[in-house]
């Protein structure tokens, strides 16, 4: 089975927000809900000083930590290393937003529930579409989205030339990986 990750080129992105609308749209969020959000940090020093956006999702970690403190077990990681939300179990206590070191989880103020990221895997199945809107959606091709165990995959191929690395390192061992 297809262990998948994602890859973000914070060099090639310009902060458009079209990977986040799609996000919205597909997963059909309330205005107030992003599973994607965005960090900016200051580079270099003046006069040459730049800005880097850093597009922040969830992160779909090995070691979850969302994973092992939900109560009920709502929280899960599925065979194929996604980290999900069984949003029939959830009670929206937000443990799970308390124990993310990312912070990308999000609270649904209409059902109660908490939610994140899902590489689009429950609108991908439910309407045919692909996986990963964002990564569609992405202008400039900042983002790559496939199978970290296949060697011949294009992330696994950038991951390695490009020495993308995970944005916490080995914390989580997250299967979002940063071009910086």
């Amino acid at each position: 089975m297809a262990r998948y990750g994602m890859l973000i080129n914070t060099k090639k992105c310009i902060g458009c927000y079209a990977c986040r609308v799609a996000c919205q749209r597909q997963n059909k969020l309330l205005s107030d809900e992003a599973f994607i959000r965005y960090e900016e940090k200051e580079t270099g020093t003046y006069p040459e000083v730049g800005v880097e956006t850093v597009p922040l999702q969830c992160m779909h970690c090995e070691d979850a930590p969302c994973v092992s403190v939900c109560p009920t077990g709502a929280a899960y990681k599925g065979a194929d290393g996604i980290v999900g939300v069984d949003h029939g179990r959830c009670i929206g206590c937000k443990y799970c937003m308390a124990a993310c070191p990312y912070q990308v989880r999000v609270h649904n103020h209409e059902t109660g529930t908490v939610d994140k990221c899902r590489f689009c895997t429950v609108s991908a199945a439910e309407t045919g579409t692909k996986m990963s809107t964002c990564v569609e959606a992405c202008l400039t091709g900042a983002r790559l989205f496939g199978d970290l165990d296949d060697p011949d995959s294009d992330i696994s191929k950038a991951i390695v030339s490009d020495n993308a690395q995970p944005i916490a390192g080995s914390l989580t061992k997250a299967k979002i990986f940063y071009v910086r």
